[in-house]
């Protein structure tokens, strides 16, 4: 009886383990509870807000047409708790609306995609003619021929004030490239696609995204401002930081006439509602809604989205979104009916992957580990923090070493370091053009490109005044020296 039994229990056995293969593998993810996946998602985003010098953030998270996750980390300048509903400007995560808006527009025989924009503003006198044949796509694709140089932006000074004001500009533009030839992101072209907006929708563009976006879809927190000056104004909204020696530092966001490109305001409840309608259908009908979730002509920028697809991941949108010191990041994998997006009141950094965060959630979300690199924000700000203070020790050592030289300074010698310690302080004023070539031609202001990177701006500085110093003792020695 005994044989007979483990006989018996050695061949259910074996018939429990050829059912589990034959149902396949169940991923971390599946076998854990949503309440364990909220907990993981809570502990991941708290860690990489401590490895990373971000005050605080809103995280959205969507699933299978239902908001599975929308919670706020940290506290605002005024002591509030952060929370779900609290209101974050997204920035160029705005330009999917503004792209939206348009396909609405087209979906009613009220606009062309590939008819030229100018046929919407029969008033328009450019002097480059080949500004008339820029398309409607054109614009949504990025690939009007303009771009920052051609057509400043953030450096703009005084700042456009309407959209109206900025579509009147385009008469005196000369373009970089013809229309449809090359990718250059620029803002403005989701400008004129705002004014468009208005144009054939006849009343604002902010009234129209309400009507027809955010109202339909339950979005009731969100809004859309024409300049960053509405969002300083807001005192719901935090106030935004910048990072200098690993510590945020709070500051206005400069004025910056964004409205089309970068000025809608939303909280992570609203967003979660916005990534479910991309793929209900409610705002789009189907051979729109494919087009508008498709790559571009040049490259994966489409219309208000990188989309892009791979074996794993399949189809995904995505954008991020830049103030000076705001950021946003979001991504929706369609094939997975998935949707996450995080807003931050710290704008763009260098050292601080905000994107890397995002990602990290959604590895959870697929039953993965995320882990915090060891390369974080924080730890790269404290290994500048002390990069500058040895360097302000080097250049007193140095100094000091030079007073107590015996041996003479040749003329050779003088001009190699005279070269060398030139170096740190010819950097400094190329910053602008180094980053404008590194960013495809997007041209960078100066306190844009402080906030980007203050901290290693001021071991720069410290690096250019210690070579400039130990040079005036060199020198000042040479010249003794012939006496």
């Amino acid at each position: 009886m005994a044989i007979a039994f483990k006989k018996f229990s050695l061949m259910m056995g074996c018939i429990l383990l050829i059912l589990a293969c034959w149902a396949g593998p169940v991923s971390a993810a599946e076998s854990r509870s949503d309440a364990d996946l909220r907990r993981e998602i809570d502990d991941y985003v708290r860690s990489s807000l401590r490895a990373n010098p971000i005050p605080a953030a809103a995280l959205a998270v969507s699933r299978n047409g239902e908001t599975f996750y929308a919670q706020g980390y940290g506290t605002d300048g005024d002591g509030r708790e952060i929370t779900g509903s609290t209101p974050f400007p997204i920035a160029s995560l705005s330009k999917s609306f503004t792209a939206l808006a348009v396909l609405q527009l087209a979906e009613k025989g009220l606009v062309d995609l590939d008819a030229p924009y100018a046929t919407y503003f029969p008033n328009l006198a450019p002097k480059d003619e080949r500004v008339r044949k820029i398309t409607v796509r054109n614009l949504l694709n990025q690939t009007s021929g303009l771009n920052d140089k051609a057509n400043p932006d953030m450096t703009r000074s005084p700042q456009y004030r309407s959209l109206e004001e900025i579509n009147q500009a385009l008469d005196g533009v000369k373009l970089a490239h013809d229309p449809g030839t090359a990718y250059s992101y620029h803002n403005p072209n989701y400008q004129y696609l705002a004014r468009l907006v208005e144009q054939v929708g006849g009343r604002s563009f902010a009234d129209y995204l309400k009507d027809n976006v955010f109202e339909p879809l339950g979005m009731n927190h969100t809004f859309n401002v024409g300049t960053t000056r509405q969002i300083v104004d807001n005192p719901a909204i935090p106030r935004g930081h910048y990072v200098l020696w690993g510590r945020p530092v709070s500051r206005e966001e400069p004025l910056w006439f964004i409205d089309g490109p970068a000025g809608i305001v939303s909280t992570a409840e609203d967003m979660a509602r916005w990534m479910q309608a991309q793929y209900e259908g409610r705002l789009l009908g189907p051979e729109l809604m494919e087009a508008y979730h498709q790559a571009g002509p040049i490259g994966p920028y489409g219309m208000g989205w990188i989309a892009e697809k791979d074996e794993r991941e399949g189809r995904t949108i995505s954008h991020s979104g830049i103030l000076w010191t705001y950021k946003a990041e979001e991504t929706i994998f369609l094939d997975r009916k998935l949707g996450i997006a995080m807003m931050f009141d710290s704008g763009l950094n260098a050292f601080v992957d905000y994107s890397a965060i995002v990602e990290g959630v959604a590895k959870i979300m697929r039953g993965e580990e995320a882990g915090i690199p060891l390369a974080n924000g924080r730890n790269i700000e404290t290994a500048l923090i002390a990069l500058t203070a040895a360097t302000i020790g080097w250049g007193v050592y140095s100094i000091l070493r030079l007073r107590r030289r015996r041996k003479r300074i040749t003329t050779v010698r003088l001009v190699v370091s005279t070269v060398l310690r030139l170096l740190p302080a010819l950097i400094l004023p190329l910053l602008s053009p180094i980053l404008s070539f590194v960013g495809g031609g997007r041209v960078v202001p100066w306190f844009g490109i402080w906030t980007l990177m203050a901290s290693l701006i001021v071991w720069l500085a410290a690096l250019a005044l210690a070579n400039l110093a130990n040079l005036a003792c060199r020198y000042r020695l040479y010249f003794q020296a012939r006496r």
